[in-house]
């Protein structure tokens, strides 16, 4: 997000997140496969994030909609919104980017994105854990209404739709609010 007179280029809607369509390990039998391990990002960072937020939009079609601005908008929307204005957290598989999580402060998880090739193994809980460690107090997130295996997963991990709308986003898709709030037991 940028602020009102903020001069950075038109880039990918910073408020739409999207997770893992297949249950985590606790839910299947799989093997475990060791997870990717998870690190800050960096400036350096930018261009395999970019390449990895337009590869999992393009896979996540037609769940999510596509991205509506030209590709070679993603990178400096990364460079100049993304890693300034965001806490970006990414999931490293060997020397390869599979996910990421950006946060912004006080509560705001704005976008959680994993390849499909890494769903279903866990990270995004581990991800998401993450962000609920950082946020303790609570988080807020918007989701795709088409994104349903997004909004069974957040669901899963106790957020609550508290708010829909019909397409108030650049995508013109219809979208809803989730929020977690910690129970008293540390859900």
């Amino acid at each position: 997000m940028s602020a009102p007179n903020d001069p950075a280029p038109a880039a990918p809607d910073p408020a739409h997140t999207s997770a893992p369509a297949a249950p985590d390990p606790a839910h299947t039998s799989a093997p475990a496969v060791p997870l990717p391990a998870i690190r800050p990002a960096t400036p350096e960072d930018a261009g395999a994030l970019a390449e990895l937020f337009w590869q999992v939009r393009t896979e996540s079609v037609p769940s999510i909609p596509m991205i509506v601005h030209p590709r070679e908008s993603v990178l400096p929307f990364v460079e100049t919104v993304l890693l300034r204005e965001f806490e970006v957290w990414v999931a490293q598989d060997d020397d390869t980017l599979v996910g990421f999580l950006a946060l912004m402060p006080p509560d705001q998880l704005g976008h959680l994105y994993i390849t499909s090739g890494f769903t279903g193994r866990g990270l995004g809980t581990q991800l998401l854990g993450l962000a609920k460690t950082r946020f303790p107090d609570g988080l807020q997130l918007w989701a795709f209404q088409s994104n349903e295996g997004a909004l069974r997963f957040y669901e899963r991990h106790g957020f609550e739709p508290v708010e829909w709308t019909e397409g108030d986003n650049e995508e013109q898709a219809p979208d809803v609010r989730m929020v977690w709030k910690p129970s008293a037991t540390g859900g």
